[in-house]
């Protein structure tokens, strides 16, 4: 893990399940995020992590974002300056589906999955070839933290 210099005062890391069952996160994750946002020059504010269904997000990519597919996650972005805040919405389904697809443990997937919208509320992209070579890079750095 990395070290830490200060707890930020505001700093609000919730997780949440929409019309799912909860299941078991690693037990650092939310420091994991902490950590991972302070690595890169920014602070926490208030992060929302909100498991979900296929359906769900579906219903949201569609209604939001004018995209008629599955997805395995939507962010949204609150940030301001240095201050990192936004709501994570992540498919339990996709996510298990992915794993499995890619021979992954879930629970890798599902923390890949997070660290993958916190990249976004850190403003990396992946729309390129060339960004998402960055985004994946980052993933396998921060996972390897956790992991």
């Amino acid at each position: 893990m990395f070290h830490v210099e200060q707890k930020i005062k505001d700093m609000e890391i919730n997780f949440f399940y929409e019309n799912i069952n909860s299941f078991n996160l690693n037990s650092k994750v939310d420091m994991w995020i902490e950590q991972t946002v302070q690595n890169e020059n920014k602070q926490v504010g208030e992060i929302n992590v909100i498991f979900c269904s296929d359906e769900h997000l579906l219903k949201m990519n569609i209604e939001h974002l004018e995209h008629d597919f599955y997805t395995d996650i939507i962010t949204f972005d609150y940030s301001e300056k240095e201050i990192v805040s936004g709501d994570l919405f992540i498919s339990k389904d996709r996510v298990e589906d992915n794993a499995n697809k890619f021979k992954e443990p879930f629970e890798k997937e599902i923390h890949r999955v997070i660290i993958h919208g916190v990249l976004h509320l850190l403003g990396y992209n992946d729309k390129t070839e060339i960004e998402q070579k960055q985004m994946r890079g980052k993933e396998n750095f921060y996972l390897d933290k956790l992991m």
